[in-house]
């Protein structure tokens, strides 16, 4: 498959975040293609809301699994979690 192809595969990344630890959201998963297809699959499965930003997606991709956000991401990161908290308190979940 060339970078060309690659590049088109849709992607997904999985960030995990608890407000109450004191760290910075993680990576917990992230793929191209088919393993893109499971991750969003598994989140629709569990009612986990999925926010679409081709930027974003490209450079968690870059993140290790397991590692916290690098801090030049925070700031999208944390309007991603906005954005769910707000989800979230129109749908009643908070």
């Amino acid at each position: 498959m060339s970078d060309i192809e690659r590049d088109k595969l849709p992607k997904a990344v999985a960030i995990k975040y608890n407000e109450h630890d004191g760290h910075a959201p993680k990576v917990v998963a992230k793929g191209a293609g088919a393993v893109a297809g499971r991750i969003l699959h598994s989140a629709n499965e569990h009612g986990i809301p999925i926010y679409q930003n081709k930027t974003l997606t490209g450079m968690l991709m870059a993140v290790e699994l397991d590692q916290e956000i690098p801090p030049e991401l925070y700031q999208a990161v944390a309007e991603v979690l906005a954005y769910i908290y707000r989800l979230d308190q129109r749908l009643g979940k908070r």
